[in-house]
Parts: structure tokens; C-alpha cells; sequence
């Protein structure tokens, strides 16, 4: 396979292709099989908390639920296959920023369409490929803090043959524009606008200084000939989702960050490695003409990723924090609410076929004016166990329950997950927690390898079990879970399935999708989950957008609307083709929507030169509340 081709690869895909899992039944044994289990499906799929178990007429051929009148303040959209965005009647979108666009006045005019960014202004502009994001309000300012979660190489190297760096310049220029965009937007007249220059402004990248915090800060797994202290890290990873605490700290989650290590030499041995996809041949090359990612070269460089980072918008000159006790795994995003007795809980998905879902919760109690203190040093890592009776545990991640000492349960997270005994989930992405009611979601977006014989990197059963009930799950579910008394902190809980993605149009069987999935609102891969302020559920998708065979009919990635009392899912937003929907989050007066446009095709938003990832301003054009 040619340069160009992995390039274009999503990081899924990528680690199917260095590290393959086994393969599972052909497609049509898979229908067979699912048709089987209807009644079983239909049993694990209610609307609403207090919704009695429905049976098989919650999937397709049955009858539907009658429903209360919809909360929906707009009129859905149809699905859309062009290279633009598209919004409700009444409902007004522009650009808010895009990558290249310049944080402070000396990068004015630095992005060329033709040439991309010169690397001496790589980490003065916004950042590539925007993913989730988090508003504050600091002294009557509103300060938006943006991931930027990866670059794709011949667009952002247009110099170089087929995007691969041709020297050290190349690979910096790749650092900078990945990492974090702290910046301040203000409306003026002619909509809101990036304030550049702003005291607040900031970027953080590959090479940032971090330090480390938690139990296994200092261990020696996190040494190297650089920093043999094992407390100072430089840079933050391929940061997918996001989260925000109570005390006004920006939380940025490192996902795919094996694929930026590679070895020009000798691999070293262990099995921390091939459990997170790391080794041989870097993703983008770094390796190459950076030390720091060649493993043998710096065979511990790699551990020091993977986890929650803590950023201080108010602070420009403050150092980010990595919280090793939330664990090393290809974080998602991080959920952050509170248990009934102040202590404070961290809901996180490892994005990754097959891999788990955890918590962590604080030993230590919140209390409103205090700041972070050690709550997020000092607390209990679990992983979630669905049971088929529709009841769920969660599982102290411990040296009794796993036999490993804390700081490798915290830097392999994964092996101590797969030997406390979790559930293999269908790629757990954003975990949204409820505002109004005691209830967490967390998006499954797919899982082409779910079936019987398969297993995940960890050797783990892949087969389908109740919250995963479907093989070869091109469409995935979202599943959601009630702790037990209301109480995040508490070890039980009871589940259920929101909704299973799927396509009515093609299918009448398990992958025509829940009741709550319809010819007019159908989707595939959820990804981004958002509540707003009055208890709606924004699902963003990340999916296949090609518009053929099992996903005709869906167009373009989009965003939609739910309804968590009625089961109720309206589309909202529709995107560029070839982009998926990434962040979202509100203006102070809940007026704003700002929704990430990541990755878009053809040469949107300008309509000439490059792709540019985007985020955009959605508003009522009666000025009501959106969020």
C-alpha cells in the first residue's frame, strides 16, 4: 500500500492494518444470525427511564410507540449529499474559524491556499482537524479551547511528495498544528469572530512542557534519557474529546497517540506495545527525523501517552497536567459530574474495537470556589461490566483485582481491564452525562470485527453479548445506564440501549435499527455526545458517508437531536461530504451553537485551495436560546 493511501486511513483502520484481529463470519451468516436474536434485542431496548422492557415490536415490522408531543424546536432537515452545510428553516450558520487562521497579528496572512503554513507560524494559527471543545467564561470574556486531533499530510504539506515529511521542518510543522487552540471569540458586526491577540490566546502542541501528576508519575516506566525524573512530558497526542470540571479546567483526552511512534531499529519487547497498536512503521513518520518517537531509540517515550491532560484556560502561563490516575487508554472524551456525596466522577470510553468502558472516582470531595486540589490524583479507576439481565458492575481496577502494582494498572490500563474482566464494547467513543436526571450515555459507534471467534488486541471475547448485540456492526448503538440510588459513585447500575443506528431502507431485520430509527432520521456511527442545558442530547456521527448500499439513504455525516424521555431523534446539521461533525458546545447566553467541522472534502469552507477544518457559529435567527 502506497504512502498516500495510509494518509488518507482513518486511525481505525490503520491499526487494523499493522495490528489485524481475527476475522469473523461472511455477512450473510451475520443477518441470519441477528435475525435470530430479534426477540433478544428487543427486550434490551426501552424508551424513557421509566419505560417498561419492550418486546420484539420495538424493532422493524412491529408497531410503534405512541409518542408525546415533540420538544423539538425545529423542523428536521433531510439527509444532504453536497459540499455544504446545511441547517433547519429559521436557523442561520457562518464561519466561526478555520485551521490557518491566525491567533495573534503576526500570523496574519500566513495560511496560502497553495502552500499551506510556513513552520515558523505552524503554532501561531488554529489548529487542524478541530474535535471537542469547551467555552468559559473568564472575567465577563468568553474563551473557546479547541482539540486538534490530527493532520492529514498532503494537504497540510503540499510541498512534499504524497504529504510525507521530508525533514525535521516537515515533522514540526505537523506538531504544532495538533494539540489544543486556547483563544477568545467575541460577536461584533459582522458575527463572531476569533479576538486575536487576545491575553488569553494560546496554542499547545507536540512539544508543549507538561508535567505529570498522579500515582504513576515518577515510575520508571515513564523515564527516559530525556526526562529521567519521569515527571516532565512535552506535548499532547492526537486529543479527540474533551470534558470541563467544576472548577474551570479544560480536560483534553489523547486517543490515537501509538501512531505517532515508529522504529528505525530494533523494537523493543513487551507486551505494552502490541496491545496499543505501537510499533514498526509510525503512522506519519516522525520516527524519521525526530528521535523522541523512534522506540528504539526511546522505548518508554510511547507510555508517556495516552492520558487525560488538564489545561487552565485563565492561566496562559500555566503548565498542562497529565492525570495518569485516569488511566492510559485511547481516551475518547472525559465526562466529569458528581456523586450525591461531592465526590467527583470521570466517565471515559477507550476508542478502540473491542475495547472497555471506565470511571474513575475521586476519594476526595467539590465543594463550589474550590479549585482541583488532588482530586484527580487520588481517587479509584473501574471498569464497567454489562450483565445480560440488563444490570451492570463497575470493577475496581486494583493490584487485588488485577495483580498488577497501581502505577502499571494506570499505564496499562488496558491488561488491568481485560484481567478485572470487563465488557468488550463496540468502540466506545463521548460518554454524555444527563444534566437533569441521575443517567450517563455513552456513544458505541461501530464494530466490523464484533462476532463470534473474534477478539480484541488483548485476546479478549468479541463475540456479541448484550450491550453489543449485533456482529459485524457497521452502525453502531448508544447505550446508557442508570447508577444505582442516582448515585454516580455507586459500583452497581441498570442499562439500557437508547438507540441502535441502523438502515430501514435496505434492512428489515436487527440492522434496519431501533423503532426510534426511521427512512427520515437514519445514521450510522454515533460519536459526539452533548447535553444541553434543558436535557436534549446532541449525537454527532462519524460515519460512512458514501451513500451506497447499507448507508444509502444517509447522506452526509450530520448531527441530530434526542429526546431521552420519548426515544424521540431529529437531524439538525448536515456537513460537508467527506467531514464528519466533531465538538460541539454553546455561547454564554445559550444563544450560539459551535460545532466542529473536521476533516471536510472537496475545498470547503473557501471554495478554492485546501480543505480547511472549521468550526461554525449556528444560531436562531429570532435570536431564541439553542442550547
Amino acid at each position: 500500500m502506497t504512502d498516500i493511501d495510509r494518509s488518507a486511513m482513518s486511525a481505525d483502520d490503520w491499526d487494523e492494518l499493522n495490528f489485524p484481529r481475527p476475522e469473523v463470519q461472511d455477512f450473510d451468516r451475520v443477518v441470519d444470525r441477528a435475525l435470530s436474536r430479534r426477540g433478544f434485542m428487543g427486550g434490551v431496548l426501552a424508551f424513557g427511564s421509566g419505560a417498561a422492557v419492550m418486546g420484539t415490536s420495538f424493532l422493524k415490522g412491529g408497531t410503534a410507540m405512541a409518542q408525546p408531543a415533540s420538544r423539538f424546536p425545529f423542523t428536521p432537515i433531510a439527509a444532504q449529499t453536497d459540499n455544504t452545510i446545511h441547517v433547519p428553516e429559521g436557523y442561520s450558520w457562518d464561519v466561526l474559524v478555520r485551521w490557518g487562521d491566525p491567533l495573534f497579528s503576526d500570523a496574519d496572512g500566513a495560511f496560502d491556499p497553495s502552500a499551506g503554513v510556513p513552520v515558523e507560524m505552524s503554532d501561531r494559527v488554529f489548529g487542524e482537524n478541530t474535535d471537542g471543545m469547551e467555552l468559559y467564561n473568564i472575567d465577563g470574556r468568553e474563551i473557546i479551547v479547541v482539540n486538534s486531533e490530527y493532520t492529514n499530510r498532503p494537504v497540510n504539506l503540499p510541498h512534499a511528495p504524497e504529504g510525507v515529511p521530508t525533514g525535521l521542518d516537515d515533522v514540526r510543522m505537523l506538531q504544532h498544528f495538533q494539540g489544543v487552540s486556547v483563544m477568545e471569540i467575541a460577536q461584533g458586526e459582522n458575527g463572531w469572530s476569533v479576538v486575536v491577540d487576545s491575553p488569553f490566546n494560546r496554542r499547545i502542541h507536540h512539544n508543549t512542557p507538561m508535567t505529570f501528576s498522579g500515582p504513576a508519575a515518577g515510575h520508571e516506566l515513564l523515564q527516559t534519557a530525556d526526562d529521567p525524573t519521569g515527571m516532565a512530558s512535552l506535548g499532547t497526542f492526537n486529543n479527540c474529546g474533551s470534558g470541563r470540571t467544576p472548577w474551570g479546567t479544560y480536560l483534553t483526552c489523547e486517543e490515537n497517540f501509538n501512531g505517532y511512534f515508529g522504529a528505525t531499529g530494533e523494537m523493543p519487547e513487551g507486551e505494552g506495545y502490541s496491545r496499543y497498536g505501537i510499533g514498526g512503521e509510525g503512522r506519519y513518520a516522525y520516527e524519521t527525523f525526530d528521535p523522541r518517537y523512534d522506540i528504539s531509540q526511546e522505548p518508554n517515550e510511547p507510555h508517556r501517552h495516552g492520558f487525560v491532560t488538564e489545561i487552565d484556560p485563565a492561566d496562559p502561563a500555566s503548565t498542562p497536567i497529565k492525570r495518569t490516575a485516569l488511566g492510559r487508554i485511547k481516551h475518547e472524551n472525559a465526562a466529569m459530574t458528581q456523586a450525591a456525596d461531592g465526590r467527583v466522577v470521570v466517565y471515559m470510553g477507550d476508542d478502540e474495537r473491542g475495547e472497555f468502558l471506565y470511571k474513575y472516582v475521586s476519594n476526595g470531595t467539590w465543594e463550589e470556589g474550590q479549585d482541583g486540589g488532588d482530586l484527580l490524583n487520588d481517587g479509584t479507576l473501574y471498569v464497567a461490566k454489562f450483565n445480560d439481565d440488563m444490570t451492570g458492575e463497575w470493577l475496581a481496577l486494583t493490584p487485588e483485582t488485577t495483580g498488577m502494582a497501581l502505577p502499571e494498572i494506570l499505564a496499562f490500563t488496558r491488561m488491568a481491564a481485560s484481567a478485572a474482566g470487563g465488557t468488550t464494547m463496540d468502540r466506545p467513543e463521548w460518554v454524555a452525562v444527563n444534566p437533569v436526571k441521575p443517567e450517563a450515555y455513552v456513544a458505541l459507534t461501530n464494530n466490523s470485527r464484533r462476532g463470534e471467534g473474534a477478539t480484541n488486541a488483548g485476546g479478549d471475547d468479541m463475540s456479541t453479548n448484550a450491550a453489543n448485540p449485533r456482529e459485524t456492526n457497521n452502525f453502531g448503538q448508544i447505550a446508557r445506564w442508570t447508577p444505582a440510588d442516582g448515585n454516580h459513585a455507586a459500583e452497581a447500575f441498570t442499562w439500557d440501549l437508547y438507540v441502535m443506528a441502523g438502515n430501514p431502507a435496505v434492512y428489515d431485520n436487527a440492522y434496519a435499527g431501533s423503532e426510534n430509527v426511521t427512512e427520515g432520521n437514519m445514521f450510522n456511527s454515533p460519536d459526539g455526545m452533548i447535553f444541553s442545558s434543558d436535557g436534549m442530547l446532541w449525537i454527532q456521527t462519524d460515519g460512512d458517508d458514501d451513500n451506497e448500499g447499507d448507508f444509502a439513504g444517509m447522506g452526509n455525516n450530520q448531527m441530530l437531536v434526542g429526546n431521552p424521555e420519548t426515544g424521540e431523534i431529529a437531524r439538525f446539521m448536515t456537513v460537508p461530504n467527506g467531514a464528519e461533525v466533531t465538538g460541539l458546545c454553546f455561547s454564554l447566553d445559550k444563544s450560539v451553537a459551535f460545532v466542529g467541522v473536521q476533516h471536510p472534502g472537496g475545498a470547503w469552507p473557501d471554495g478554492e485551495g485546501a480543505p480547511r477544518s472549521s468550526i461554525v457559529a449556528v444560531w436562531r435567527e429570532d435570536g431564541a436560546t439553542i442550547g
